[in-house]
């Protein structure tokens, strides 16, 4: 294992955070304030509360969920397509360090920038509403699975995009309309029945069911269903990223 070729793209890549701060840390923070107070302030005048709990305080994990996955991709994505850009990724792949240290090192960074933002947007939410973590173990296990996960998505994202315009296409025409419809500002059981059928077949929703256990001890299903979903997301995005390495698809050419 090259430890060294890991440090130098993980610090690299913390680096380029820090000198972004406002696009990779400000940006988000205030977004997600914004939501609070629409749907926090505005609608949940009108929704008093969603399975036994006050709807400002129901939708924090949804809203930390929604800017975690974002945030994931968008890290994980322009890490790996910034190199393929400028043409240095040629000088990665002729250095001493396989296809894993590359994943460890560049995924590795793009989920410790999401997991930190995560960890400011949880603190920001407690000048909105009051909650109480039920399960603080498993909240702080889903969290990293959530940003490594979501973060693999990015890097292949970055890998097979072209150009700048397909590097936002699928964040933007897949990606956030399934973590919106995922259940981040409602429970399914709220919709009807025709819906919550359509709903099973959206990956996010088990996602955000589980985080949401984790913070209220409720959810639209099991934890062990949600850790299996996100176990079985990240195997498959390791499985897509050995493949593309082994083949040089969209990265060789």
């Amino acid at each position: 294992m090259n430890y060294y070729g890991i440090k130098s793209i993980y610090i690299f890549e913390i680096t380029r955070f820090f000198r972004t701060i406002f696009q990779s840390f400000v940006s988000p923070v205030i977004s997600t304030s914004l939501y609070f107070v629409v749907f926090g302030a505005a609608i949940g005048s009108r929704i008093k509360e969603v399975d036994g709990v006050s709807y400002g305080t129901f939708i924090v994990p949804g809203l930390i969920m929604l800017t975690v996955i974002t945030q994931s991709i968008s890290n994980g994505s322009f890490g790996i397509y910034f190199p393929k850009f400028v043409g240095t990724i040629y000088e990665l792949l002729s250095a001493p360090v396989n296809f894993f240290e590359i994943v460890l090192g560049y995924v590795g960074a793009a989920a410790t920038k999401s997991l930190f933002i995560g960890v400011v947007i949880l603190a920001t939410s407690t000048l909105f509403v009051e909650f109480k973590v039920v399960h603080p173990g498993m909240m702080i296990l889903f969290l990293i699975l959530s940003c490594v996960s979501f973060a693999l998505l990015g890097f292949i994202i970055g890998i097979c995009a072209k150009n700048f315009e397909q590097l936002q296409l699928v964040p933007l025409l897949i990606v956030t309309p399934l973590v919106f419809l995922g259940g981040s500002f409602y429970s399914i059981s709220m919709l009807p029945p025709f819906w919550q059928t359509v709903s099973l077949f959206n990956p996010v929703v088990y996602l955000i069911s589980g985080f949401r256990w984790c913070f209220f001890g409720v959810a639209d299903f099991s934890i062990g269903t949600s850790l299996l979903a996100i176990f079985g997301f990240m195997t498959l995005c390791l499985a897509f990223i050995a493949w593309i390495f082994k083949s040089g698809w969209r990265i060789q050419t």
